[in-house]
């Protein structure tokens, strides 16, 4: 992200007590105060559209009232708050709804870990399970992917920024092309397949794939559900366990609540994080096949797996997913989104712009190098905050939260179109 220069003397704190790795708050320089919903307000009042939602861990937007309400209760009432991996009347809630409302339906049968807070942490246990059940070391990625900051994780992600943050060589994986990375006329599972099959090209049979069906981080890049579907088959001809990445894209982000649902096929692994807390507090699961949950008890541990309030908000965040109805207005609003861009690619050709994504994720990919940096911080000047995608930060990435209504939405699109004209014309002066 473009870092903006006039920050408030409001920010001052932060400049002299908080570490130079801060980020989001040079992007997005307001002391802010209060949200509800899809907005934001700074403490000077200024009012801002959200088309970032918290990087996806607020899918239901800010302090949603119907978990507000049930977290209030629980603390009124003295529930536990922190338990390890001890049982808990408000785990045992989720599980049973968890079970209820989202795999039964779906005929999807996993076993749910609780690795730690974050989305690093379900990937972490995610390549330590893979490893452990195949005996292998190699875990096969993509170009482009993001799967966390911690050394496991990064060894599996694409950028180079952050790959370098490790400051140690990162081992046993190795990174493929993703879906059309070479463009549409160079098949890329046939190029994996190649490898694999080739006892000379230096690359070893993999315990795992890990992938994202749409790379949140790395620029957008929506795989095709019949490149899912091969990589799929790839995983099955050879043993190899399937990992998807769902911790941006999942609950709901897509549409379906699982992003690989479209494609009919069922990892062996999936992570997620971010929203499935609900209300923003972290959360993170892996969701195991019965058969490879060969854990030993402790083997994999931390001190805040349990976090009770998480599971308290979760388990009223399932309630949108009890029907079909709020997957049907992610769908509408993502089509809404997406002519939107198309025709913002058509009336602005001095972009070069090209739109990627799927469902509330999506952007536009700009030709012209600094151009969506720019465009995210004019869009900040005028009350929207939205951020950039890819490893050279070229994608204004649209990511609001999933109960924005139509307003929002035009508002955001407004704001957007208007920080578009101005950089156009602040190039050809």
């Amino acid at each position: 992200m473009k870092v903006i220069e006039n920050r408030p003397s409001s920010l001052q704190v932060f400049e002299e007590l908080e570490s130079e790795v801060r980020s989001y708050c040079r992007s997005f320089p307001a002391l802010f105060a209060k949200a509800n919903g899809y907005q934001l307000w700074d403490v000077e009042g200024k009012q801002y559209i959200d088309f970032f939602a918290g990087a996806g861990a607020l899918n239901y937007g800010h302090n949603n009232m119907r978990m507000k309400e049930k977290l209030i209760q629980y603390l009124i009432n003295d529930g536990i708050t922190h338990s390890l991996d001890m049982a808990t009347k408000a785990k045992e809630m989720f599980l049973q709804r968890f079970h209820e409302v989202i795999l039964k339906p779906r005929g999807m049968n996993y076993k749910v870990m609780f690795p730690g807070p974050t989305g690093t942490n379900s990937v972490e246990s995610a390549l330590k399970l893979a490893r452990k059940v195949t005996g292998r070391e190699t875990v096969m990625s993509f170009t482009n992917a993001f799967h966390g900051m911690t050394i496991g994780s990064l060894s599996v992600s694409g950028n180079k920024f952050k790959r370098k943050g490790a400051g140690i060589p990162l081992q046993n994986s190795v990174t493929m092309p993703f879906d059309r990375y070479f463009g549409d006329e160079i098949d890329t599972v046939s190029f994996i397949e190649r490898f694999l099959e080739d006892n000379g090209s230096g690359v070893s049979l993999p315990a795992a794939i890990i992938l994202e069906t749409v790379q949140g981080e790395g620029g957008l890049h929506a795989a095709s559900f019949h490149w899912l579907k091969r990589i799929r088959d790839i995983c099955d001809r050879w043993k190899i366990l399937l990992i998807v990445d769902d911790i941006q894209v999942g609950c709901g982000r897509t549409g379906t609540f699982f992003s690989f649902e479209p494609s009919g096929i069922q990892p062996d692994i999936i992570c997620l994080s971010k929203s499935i807390g609900g209300y923003g507090l972290p959360m993170a699961l892996t969701l195991i096949r019965p058969e490879i949950d060969i854990w030993e008890p402790g083997e994999h541990n931390g001190t805040f797996r349990g976090n009770n309030l998480s599971f308290v908000t979760a388990t009223e965040a399932l309630r949108y997913w009890e029907t079909d109805a709020f997957s049907k207005e992610i769908k509408d609003k993502g089509e809404k989104i997406r002519h939107f861009l198309h025709d913002l690619v058509q009336n602005h050709p001095e972009l070069e712009g090209e739109v990627r994504g799927r469902g509330l994720i999506q952007g536009i990919a700009c030709g012209v190098e600094g151009m969506a940096e720019n465009i995210c911080a004019a869009a900040f000047e005028r009350g929207l905050i939205i951020e950039t995608s890819g490893p050279e930060n070229e994608v204004v990435k649209l990511l609001p939260p999933l109960i924005i209504d139509e307003a929002g939405l035009t508002k955001g699109f407004e704001i957007l179109d208007e920080s578009i004209k101005k950089c156009k014309t602040s190039s050809t002066e």
